[in-house]
């Protein structure tokens, strides 16, 4: 999750992702990277287990409560977590 820059009205876009899809991740491991302005920011893993789908682009503008990614637990036999844009 993202936490609040500070940063008023600046949109924030996608930025890298920082590992594969079908990596496996711990629980805050960083996921992607997220830029507004000249500042950015890792988003962390919401939870351990494998990297299963990114839903945004390198550059797309994200909003708040965006799906950007899902995120299978080990024990996950369905969807898995979803990964939110979202302010702390």
């Amino acid at each position: 999750m993202l936490r609040e820059l500070g940063l008023g009205d600046i949109a924030v876009f996608a930025g890298m992702l920082l590992v594969e899809i079908g990596a496996r991740v711990t629980e805050g491991d960083r996921l992607l990277e997220v830029v507004a302005g000249s500042v950015t920011v890792d988003l962390p893993a919401p939870a351990s287990g494998t990297l299963v789908e990114v839903l945004v682009g390198e550059d797309e503008p994200l909003r708040v409560g965006q799906l950007l990614a899902v995120v299978r637990g080990e024990a996950e036999q369905g969807h898995g977590l979803p990964f939110r844009f979202r302010p702390y």
